[in-house]
């Protein structure tokens, strides 16, 4: 059966922007990007987004979808992105605090699991309207699970952060905290909805599923589960967005198979797809070992069947996104509101995330660490918060500490005449007080662990 599709097209040669919908057979789709080789441009962006979204989605969604900025002015009430107290025990009685929620209330738990760096944090933060989980480009950036709360109008929204799947393998290598085996697993078992997201800009990445989401999705197959492709604005053939998509749902979403290949294709585009789909050497996905299955229930022949697998043939739906583009994030976020059941929040409409105030500074600085540091070295950096308190000007004084455990490593913090770890304090502060809504000083020092 060909699947029906909606696309959207954006173009700008002259500051204007268009937008049209097409519902078409996918594959019809494909022949319409082969042949009339679209161009599009987004803020000065090459990129195409192709959002599947009523594969699965209410009319009402799709008549959303088209009508755009027009169907949100229905006199509804809209609250502003919550923040974070920046004081401990404030935190703590706003999260204690009686749900405000209205007569009609509506709620969802959304779990974002993925492979390490694949984007998860950085749609949470899209979502939340403010940065409080850590991004970089380095893997782990996401050590334990993060809580962050989405209220808009009757509806809130749970978002489950979660650290990239890995083995155990890998985290007694790299010296990794043990929740990153633990919290995914368990975050995924209170859902409603779990998102996968994958990042095609990853060629290795995008060819084939992580094994350790396989076996994670095989194991609560019961939850409804989303595909999310991010980075697309980084694929340059618009035909691999599409196979990319048949690759990761075996061909099938929401039940129906799919088609997306050219009809024609030369020899030489299969063999180099071949090449493609196989990923790179890696002892930890050759061979399962001794307690690398410590977290899933599924027997011996479940895992090898999945092994053999490139996706998952149960997802619901498939978005292709730059999770940088609001647009884009604002499709995903009213699939999330769409979705959403009856039902009692968990939290007031004011809380934002259940991270302490020091904890977001934390991983905040951390993130910094990651993005100036190169290597090992900010792996082995840890941090221990000095001073908190208020200033004279109504501003935040913050004091921490970083440890090293090296003194070559403490110079790389320091950097020469001291610019890098200035550096990383101007821009976690700038962060900070967009996330406390309040000026931010914040002052770091270096120290040798002894």
């Amino acid at each position: 059966m060909a699947l029906r599709a909606c696309a959207r097209f954006l173009s700008d040669s002259a500051g204007v922007s268009r937008r049209l919908a097409v519902s078409a057979p996918l594959e019809s789709a494909s022949r319409l990007l082969a042949a009339g080789n679209v161009a599009c441009s987004r803020g000065g962006r090459n990129g195409f987004i192709f959002t599947p979204a009523c594969f699965i989605t209410s009319e009402a969604f799709l008549n959303r979808l088209m009508k755009g900025k027009a169907a949100e002015a229905d006199g509804s009430i809209h609250r502003l992105p919550a923040s974070v107290p920046a004081d401990s025990g404030e935190h703590l009685s706003l999260l204690l605090k009686h749900p405000d929620q209205p007569d009609d209330a509506k709620i969802l738990k959304v779990a974002v699991i993925g492979a390490p760096n694949a984007g998860k944090s950085t749609l949470s933060n899209q979502l939340l309207g403010r940065k409080v989980f850590a991004v970089s480009k380095k893997v782990h950036t996401t050590r334990s699970r993060a809580l962050g709360v989405l209220t808009e109008n009757n509806t809130q929204i749970i978002l489950l952060d979660t650290p990239g799947l890995t083995t155990p393998s890998k985290v007694k290598r790299h010296q990794l905290e043990k929740s990153l085996l633990v919290d995914p697993w368990n975050t995924v078992k209170e859902a409603d909805l779990v998102v996968v997201m994958v990042d095609v800009g990853d060629r290795w990445m995008c060819s084939r599923l992580d094994f350790e989401v396989l076996k994670c999705l095989a194991q609560h197959p019961n939850i409804p589960a989303i595909l999310v492709l991010n980075k697309v604005d980084l694929v340059n053939t618009k035909d691999r967005l599409l196979d990319i998509t048949a690759l990761l749902t075996c061909g099938v979403v929401n039940g129906q198979k799919i088609r997306v290949r050219p009809v024609i294709k030369p020899p030489w585009a299969e063999r180099r797809s071949g090449r493609d789909s196989e990923p790179p050497a890696d002892g930890d996905d050759a061979v399962p070992e001794d307690g690398a299955e410590s977290c899933s229930t599924l027997n011996k022949e479940q895992l090898v069947a999945l092994r053999s697998q490139q996706g998952w043939p149960h997802f619901k739906d498939v978005f292709m996104v730059c999770c940088e583009d609001k647009d884009d994030v604002d499709s995903v976020k009213g699939y999330f509101m769409q979705a959403a059941k009856p039902g009692q929040w968990e939290y007031h409409s004011q809380v934002l995330t259940d991270q302490s105030p020091e904890d977001v500074c934390n991983n905040i600085i951390r993130e910094k660490l990651l993005e100036y540091l190169p290597l090992e070295v900010p792996y082995s950096v840890t941090q221990s918060i000095e001073l908190w308190q208020d200033g004279e000007n109504g501003e935040l004084d913050i004091s921490v500490k970083l440890f090293t455990k090296k003194s070559s490593h403490m110079k790389m913090v320091i950097g020469s005449e001291g610019k890098t770890i200035s550096r990383i304090a101007q821009e976690a502060s700038e962060d900070l007080g967009r996330v406390y809504l309040r000026p931010v000083r914040l002052r770091l020092s270096a120290k040798l662990k002894k």
